[in-house]
């Protein structure tokens, strides 16, 4: 798919009135992405170095929503599960405060998983969600609808398998298969 065709693509997945626009993200992107997953109370906070590297070494595999001026709004990130090439698994999702709510995380995902599948192919989505976030728990359901594929839930990791106390634990959900 080329840049153009990438970019028309995200378009339609967002309402038809938004200036947002999805593209890869830029290592300068990763302070703002930091703030983002900082402010949005549930996601497990790395350091701001890390997404200064997720942003150079995993742009292929991250997107990050803009609004008019270019200001990162919201931003996925993930990889190329190594044993499984195929699979997407998204590492965190976030979507700045002030414009929740106007469908840019599935829109994220959306746009994401075609450029994924048009450079790498794709056939399957995993995430990992910790119980009560029901806020991400509908972006991927709704995700898994749009898509007519089966979503699937385990638990992945236990709480008593973290060695910081009082991390709850960390379900997989799976969604596939997924034809693009």
């Amino acid at each position: 798919m080329t840049a153009h065709a990438e970019l028309a693509h995200y378009r339609k997945t967002l309402p038809p009135t938004s200036t947002t626009h999805i593209d890869r993200p830029r290592p300068g992107d990763g302070p703002l992405l930091w703030r983002l997953a900082r402010d949005s109370r549930t996601l497990d906070l790395n350091s701001s170095y890390s997404y200064l590297l997720w942003c150079r070494d995993f742009a292929g595999t991250s997107a990050v929503a803009r609004d008019s001026s270019g200001r990162a709004i919201g931003f996925v990130s993930g990889y190329l599960r190594p044993d499984s090439p195929e699979t997407l698994l998204v590492w965190q999702i976030a979507v700045d405060e002030s414009v929740r709510g106007q469908g840019i995380a599935g829109a994220l995902l959306d746009g994401l998983s075609a450029r994924v599948a048009a450079e790498h192919g794709m056939s399957a989505l995993e995430t990992t969600i910790s119980p009560g976030n029901l806020a991400s728990e509908r972006v991927f359901a709704s995700y898994a609808a749009r898509h007519g594929a089966t979503l699937t839930r385990e638990v992945l990791f236990t709480a008593e398998e973290f060695p910081d106390s009082g991390h709850a634990p960390e379900v997989l959900h799976r969604i596939g298969p997924l034809h693009f």
